[in-house]
């Protein structure tokens, strides 16, 4: 097995706010990966009196210890507990109320002897590479459905679409949003490799259109996922002045990518 991973914050002064993880039990017979990526807050704060670093770091490390001991709960499952022990963690001293408590996007990935299954939470990112070479993504599209004119400022997007019926959703204090997740499972013979990438790596595919998925995986497959973050680099210094593909977006986001061959 060969597992790959990589991470980059968007700027050397700011602190990397995603999470990756790979899990290998000692029983040799599977494993998991998962990639968080933290919601950057706005100025005016969180009601928090901790930092995204913090959140994602408290929530991967609960899913990471979930996904590998407990077999006998689903990922939903084990989404919903692990966003219940970070509330848990700082609900005396936080408003977890407030719509930017911390939180994050989810990919969440656990493979046995006979199968892969796959949970997705918001617009990060999962490829399944199956023996024939074809590649699959799975997306949480929510994000991408949303009017245009709902994401105007911070403040429309928390009071009318952000973890709300028909916006879209992230893993913050609710673990009732693990039941929003999308997921699935296919057998572990129709998996040859997957990976997991955050929105700041899969710029490459999807606001720079430099490549499609199948594109995009071959680079991390052929080259590693750290020629993928510097492609990525490359292009978003080219735009810079144009701000042709990135529009609104950071001109640098953090790049997370996970890579696993089964």
């Amino acid at each position: 097995m060969r597992t790959e991973v990589v991470s980059e914050p968007g700027a050397p002064d700011r602190p990397n706010e995603d999470f990756a993880g790979v899990g290998l039990p000692a029983s040799g017979q599977g494993g998991c990966l998962i990639v968080l990526d933290g919601v950057t807050p706005p100025r005016d704060g969180t009601g928090c009196l901790h930092s995204v670093p913090w959140f994602t770091a408290r929530l991967g490390g609960a899913l990471t210890e979930l996904t590998v001991s407990r077999g006998d709960l689903t990922l939903r499952e084990i989404l919903e507990q692990a966003i219940g022990r970070t509330a848990a963690a700082h609900r005396d001293t936080c408003d977890l109320s407030h719509p930017r408590t911390p939180q994050a996007t989810v990919v969440l990935s656990r493979w046995s002897e006979e199968a892969v299954e796959f949970l997705v939470l918001s617009d990060s990112a999962l490829l399944l590479r199956s023996p024939d070479g074809t590649v699959t993504p799975v997306l949480d599209d929510r994000l991408d459905r949303v009017p245009r004119a709902s994401l105007a400022s911070d403040a429309i997007a928390d009071a009318t679409v952000r973890n709300r019926e028909g916006g879209f959703f992230t893993a913050a204090a609710d673990p009732t949003v693990a039941a929003r997740a999308v997921t699935g499972t296919v057998p572990r013979a129709e998996v040859r490799a997957l990976a997991a990438l955050t929105d700041g790596a899969t710029r490459w595919t999807e606001k720079f259109r430099a490549g499609d998925w199948t594109a995009l995986l071959d680079v991390v497959a052929k080259e590693g996922a750290r020629a993928l973050v510097d492609r990525v680099r490359e292009l978003e210094a080219a735009d810079r002045e144009a701000r042709v593909f990135l529009r609104r977006s950071k001109t640098h986001d953090d790049a997370t990518v996970v890579y696993a061959e089964l």
